[in-house]
């Protein structure tokens, strides 16, 4: 039997309390919530191998450098099926003294691959000593003791006070590889945010009564309250019958260590649930987080394509002018070139022309009307070049005008972005976001528990319509979300609720509901954690998203908010 007196002074752990944990905002991303992590460190100890069916043989334990002291010894007997372990301790000192969430001592079996074993509960007595008596599968293991805040755990934490020694005349044979397993670090069974009130243990109850504790406090502290709702539920109700039965001057002592085993168990199942959970959610988010990310590259790529394809076209268009204007020029050149020619024939043939007066004067004539079209020819040859040049000078202004009016109407939509996010911010809280600018409407607009649109919110709403109307080309998305209060399906038609309220005014005052969506997403994106009143309250809230292209967003952006974990 564990000494009433041993545990007199020690400090044990009968309420946790949580510190509201810091959110990290990020401009471009919705805050997300700190999850829990348990710290985990690594350890060898020389594995023996038990061949089976070979008899008995014996083994020492020896202190670590945690308790120098304590000692003992086992006597391990092969069966058939299984392998026994008789095990007995000396000069083990109180758990607490590793701090107040140790309450017991734990032996392990370990194999050489590193997994562990949970062989049961070593109980001190009053003279710091205690026995074992337990079975294994493994044919090959070492076994250590350590400090546990229940005797459920199913992972060793890193308080090892005692391992396993191999004797002269131990029959196993040592492994050549020493078996290295994972250890949960001091101080990770309770996570960041918590601390321990530090209380007297009352000595006429039960240490099992305070491990139920304990492992009631842990569970809660990995979110089992919130990803593994039923099991908590059930331990917790456990817990309180353990509670009231401790009160009573007569009660049963058997029966309140049974139902303190029974919590213990419940507890630490639904502690193991939720921290599967959290896992699994914590993977399907990254992967969502990841799949966006490819998404919104893949676009911006595609755009990227489109303009680089749309710029060579044009400077091949261009080119193309070029060419026409060329050849055109070509043309011009050689009609000229064609007129001197005519020129010199028309000379030639005046000069044959001496000998009658008359043909030679006509020929005079018809000479200098030729060459007057060709000086003419001439003249319209080089006003074609000058044309062409002309021409190609204006395709270049032009080209020129286009870029600089495409830059102007991208300064005109971030201008616009700009001054709609300032009025909105006038109003309600707004933030811009690459879904575009999100008006967030906090629940104490409407009617607790109700989709009743306050006086105050209907005069906001009034305010922001008038501004959206002023620009029929913008888009509204109206989003609604509730915090994890309540069931899913009341979340849900609350949130829809809500959202549709908010369409319905904003039609009365004239927005087309052609421009409008609504949607109700429920408890399933918050902002905020859901832990503490003042999350809760900036998770209920219909935001109003305004996109289009007229402030440079394109309706349908896949959303930015992130669950929370």
């Amino acid at each position: 039997m564990k000494s009433s007196a041993m545990f007199l002074a020690v400090l044990a752990c009968v309420g946790v309390s949580t510190i509201a944990q810091a959110q990290t905002q990020d401009s471009m991303h919705d805050n997300q919530a700190t999850l829990y992590r348990v710290n985990v460190v690594s350890r060898t100890t020389p594995a023996i191998q038990y061949k089976h069916r070979s008899g008995s043989t014996m083994i020492d334990f020896r202190g670590t450098d945690l308790m120098p002291a304590a000692n003992g010894e086992a006597k391990v007997n092969s069966h058939r099926g299984a392998i026994q372990v008789k095990a007995k301790f000396g000069e083990l000192q109180a758990p607490s003294s590793f701090g107040p969430e140790y309450l017991t001592y734990v032996l392990w079996a370990i194999s050489p691959e590193g997994r562990s074993v949970n062989l049961g509960e070593v109980l001190v007595g009053d003279d710091q000593r205690s026995k074992v008596y337990v079975t294994t599968d493994l044919q090959a293991f070492a076994l250590i003791v350590t400090a546990e805040p229940y005797y459920a755990v199913r992972r060793p934490s890193n308080v090892v006070v005692l391992e396993n020694a191999v004797r002269p005349d131990t029959a196993g044979t040592a492994e050549s590889v020493d078996a290295k397993y994972e250890l949960i670090d001091r101080g990770g069974y309770i996570p960041s945010g918590y601390h321990f009130d530090a209380v007297v243990l009352d000595s006429s109850l039960p240490i099992e009564f305070f491990e139920a504790r304990n492992a009631m406090h842990i569970a809660k502290s990995e979110g089992a309250d919130t990803y593994a709702t039923p099991s908590f539920e059930k331990a917790a109700e456990l817990m309180k019958q353990a509670d009231d039965m401790s009160r009573t001057h007569d009660y049963d002592r058997k029966a309140l260590i049974s139902i303190s085993r029974e919590v213990v168990q419940t507890a630490d199942d639904s502690r193991e649930i939720a921290v599967k959970r959290m896992d699994a959610e914590r993977i399907e988010a990254d992967r969502i987080r990841d799949a966006d990310a490819a998404n919104n590259a893949n676009r911006r790529a595609a755009d990227a394509n489109r303009a680089t394809a749309d710029a060579q076209q044009q400077e091949r268009n261009a080119q193309a002018d070029a060419d026409r204007n060329r050849a055109d020029a070509n043309n011009a050149n050689q009609a000229a070139a064609d007129a001197q020619q005519n020129q010199r024939n028309a000379e030639a043939n005046a000069a044959t022309a001496n000998q009658a007066t008359a043909d030679a004067q006509q020929g005079r004539r018809d000479a200098e009307a030729n060459a007057a079209n060709a000086n003419q020819a001439t003249v319209d040859a080089q006003q074609g070049q000058r044309n062409a040049e002309a021409d190609a000078e204006r395709n270049r202004v032009a080209a020129a005008n286009s870029d600089q009016q495409l830059q102007k109407a991208v300064r005109d939509r971030e201008e616009l972005r700009a001054k709609l996010l300032a009025q909105f911010n006038a109003i309600l809280v707004t933030h811009d976001t690459a879904r575009g600018l999100i008006v967030s409407m906090p629940d104490v607009l409407f009617d607790t528990g109700k989709s009743t649109l306050h006086q105050e919110a209907r005069e906001k709403l009034a305010q922001i319509s008038g501004i959206i109307l002023a620009y029929p080309d913008l888009r509204l998305s109206i989003e609604g979300y509730t915090d994890s209060v309540g069931g899913d399906d009341m979340n849900q038609t609350l949130s829809e609720a809500r959202a549709n309220s908010v369409l319905a005014y904003l039609t009365k005052e004239n927005i087309p509901t052609a421009s409008m969506t609504s949607q109700g997403f429920g408890k399933t994106q918050p902002v905020a954690t859901n832990d503490t009143a003042d999350g809760r309250q900036q998770n209920r809230r219909v935001e109003l998203v305004v996109s289009g292209d007229v402030i440079g967003t394109t309706v349908g952006v896949i959303s930015d908010n992130l669950p929370l974990n």
